[in-house]
């Protein structure tokens, strides 16, 4: 790797000028001098293009033509980027000053990585943190097993994401998961312990919320794609069972962020049987999903109260220590 590489960053965007701007600034503001920068919108009529067009002299290039879905657009900013190192920030998340020549220094340390990441901030519609999702030094095995990592704290390696290939377009839900175990299977990622780079934005839009129900199909169809496919064998019949459990953990834990609480209650039965050990990390979940089922009232305002304050008492933590 260079010593000072090109970064490519893409953005692919429909509809979304409300965050669209700040998104933008977030990588145009980088102190990290070498980034080319790449805006795919889908053909939006918010205003989205006027946005776009007002930086257009500081992007590498955009376009604004109808696609096929997320996975189409990000796949033709990666076909037009040339930088050794490649990030991908969707139109309503952010990242935090700093983050590139971060990413740039980790590759730097382990160049033989497929992917590093960081943990990743979640932030309300008005741009507020409320939550830090912690992740742990995940492997193949872990991504295997549904460990998620947030998307936008991901930068890629290009020569492994050219061997892995790009997005699946079949995937809309999970289509980052699915790549980042690909890429896994012919390099280890390499997390950054205590780095947060980036935001992601929850709002009442994003797919993680709006088609909160949808995920779960996917989750599953992605099990068996890895016990059936020959580059994770003989690794996917040692881990079958806990491939299985993490696909019902996380059906289970999309399936109340749509407020279906009893098949969420059923679908964590089934991770249990299938992987006990997992259940000390959906403990206080699956503790809000029984109490929502039984219909206590006002709790969903009482749980977001509990991580409001569990996240201050991080933060706070985390400053005594910096």
């Amino acid at each position: 790797m260079h010593s000072n590489p090109l970064v490519s960053i893409i953005t692919p965007s429909y509809n979304q000028a409300r965050y669209l701007e700040q998104t933008m600034l977030s990588v145009l503001e980088q102190d990290y001098a070498r980034i080319e920068y790449w805006v795919i919108d889908g053909g939006s009529d918010d205003g989205s293009q006027e946005i776009i067009q007002s930086y257009a002299d500081r992007l590498a290039g955009w376009v604004s033509e109808k696609d096929n879905g997320q996975a189409d657009g990000v796949n033709k900013g990666l076909a037009k980027a040339t930088g050794e190192i490649i990030g991908w920030l969707n139109s309503d998340d952010l990242y935090y000053p700093g983050a590139i020549r971060a990413a740039v220094e980790a590759f730097k340390q382990h160049p033989e990585a497929s992917f590093v990441f960081s943990d990743v901030e979640s932030i309300d519609e008005n741009g507020q943190p409320f939550h830090l999702m912690r992740y742990g030094d995940w492997k193949l095995p872990d991504l295997m097993t549904s460990h998620i990592i947030g998307q936008p704290g991901v930068f890629m390696r290009r020569e492994v994401l050219e061997q892995a290939g790009y997005l699946d377009l079949s995937y809309n839900y999970l289509l980052d998961v699915q790549l980042w175990i690909r890429m896994a299977a012919i390099a280890e990622p390499f997390y950054v312990p205590g780095a947060v780079w980036a935001a992601a934005r929850m709002h009442s839009g994003a797919k993680n919320m709006a088609q909160a129900g949808a995920f779960g199909p996917e989750a599953f169809r992605l099990a068996k794609w890895v016990c059936e496919d020959q580059r994770f064998y003989p690794l996917s019949t040692k881990l079958f069972n806990k491939i299985w459990a993490g696909a019902y953990r996380l059906n289970a834990f999309y399936l109340v962020e749509a407020g279906k609480y009893k098949a969420a209650l059923h679908s964590y039965s089934k991770m249990a049987r299938l992987a006990p050990s997992f259940l000390p990390g959906a403990s206080k979940r699956m503790a809000y999903a029984a109490l929502s089922a039984l219909g206590v009232q006002n709790l969903r305002q009482t749980y977001a109260g509990w991580r409001l304050k569990q996240y201050d008492k991080a933060q706070k933590k985390r400053g005594s220590h910096d």
